[in-house]
């Protein structure tokens, strides 16, 4: 076990550097950042102070070195739009993004692994084919649609729900939190089903699928030549299996959340870390744009490494096989 997490702590550190690599190199030819921060009357020595002052002057192996090592301490240098440290903005911006993820991977498993179950155990019932079409529905549509859909019906003709940002949000230290007020749970409602939607009809045709070839195997056929109850068989056995793969599969999506939130919290205005990093491509924010992918790249390692030790435990094949392995 101890082996397992050190040689995944390993392949976690490499990916980390070959993201803040990759990022760091391409936002390089985005554009210079000090046309946006000084105006066209700026003169050459006041841009030369400025892009001295920010480091820019130096090549870009130095640049990116500084970069890695800053981020190491904890530390992503300054804004150029907003003028504060990186790190002040993202600590701002992550609680409103983690609890959107949260509430929207919450609503997915709630919905999607029910469902999932009922359609596999039920695969040529009317209320079944229904939810498989409509989870079709949910796959093909885009996600800025689906928003601009549930803002269209549920704020402007219905009127229930707002239709952009947090409403009213308590601090709590550093933490701000919608879920201490009414008006702050009603604002997370839209986007948080706008965004688990597609993990939704995902997950519901994942436990389907593998419901179907878990009722097929031998030891189903088995249980129930013994007696047991349908019950049993199908949530004591067939279901237990059935989450092995859906746990890896929800681990990924979970960080496809995190990804991806950017085209919600743009519908909705949601002040996350998604928004601030389309603010920083317009702005040219090279700090920023990086800073938030390495971050991104960080909580899915994270998320992975989780994902895996859970898969570890929960899947003895796994040990069995590595201790074979070790014996020989």
């Amino acid at each position: 076990m101890l082996a397992f997490i050190v040689r995944r702590l390993i392949q976690s550190i490499i990916v980390m550097l070959a993201v803040a690599f990759i990022a760091f190199s391409l936002f390089q030819f985005t554009g210079d950042p000090i046309n946006n921060m000084v105006g066209p009357e700026a003169s050459a020595e006041t841009r030369q102070l400025l892009r001295e002052r920010l480091g820019l002057d130096k090549p870009f192996p130095i640049q990116f070195l500084h970069f890695v090592g800053n981020v190491v301490q904890g530390e992503f240098g300054v804004s150029y739009r907003l003028g504060m440290k990186v790190e002040d903005i993202l600590v701002q911006r992550l609680p409103a993004t983690l609890e959107l993820v949260a509430v929207a991977a919450l609503l997915a498993l709630a919905v999607g692994v029910p469902l999932g179950v009922y359609t596999g155990l039920h695969r040529y019932g009317a209320v079944s084919r229904l939810m498989l079409t409509l989870s079709l529905v949910g796959i093909s549509l885009p996600t800025f649609l689906i928003g601009i859909l549930l803002i269209l019906v549920f704020a402007v003709w219905l009127g229930w729900l707002p239709s952009f940002g947090r409403g009213k949000v308590v601090s709590i230290g550093w933490w701000t939190t919608n879920f201490t007020s009414w008006d702050g749970f009603r604002s997370i409602i839209l986007p948080a089903i706008t965004l688990s939607l597609f993990q939704m009809t995902l997950i519901m045709r994942l436990v389907r699928a593998e419901m179907l070839e878990v009722l097929r195997t031998d030891y189903i056929k088995f249980a129930r030549a013994r007696g047991l109850t349908n019950r049993a068989v199908n949530f004591g056995h067939a279901l237990k299996n059935t989450l092995v793969p859906v746990i890896t599969i929800t681990g990924l999506q979970i960080g496809a959340l995190i990804a991806f939130a950017i085209i919600t919290e743009t519908v909705f205005q949601w002040p996350g870390m998604g928004l601030l990093f389309l603010q920083a491509i317009q702005f040219v924010d090279i700090p920023v744009m990086s800073s938030y992918l390495v971050l991104v790249a960080f909580l899915f390692v994270i998320i992975n490494l989780v994902v895996d030790l859970l898969y570890y435990a929960v899947d003895p094949r796994l040990r069995i096989d590595r201790a074979a392995v070790g014996a020989h």
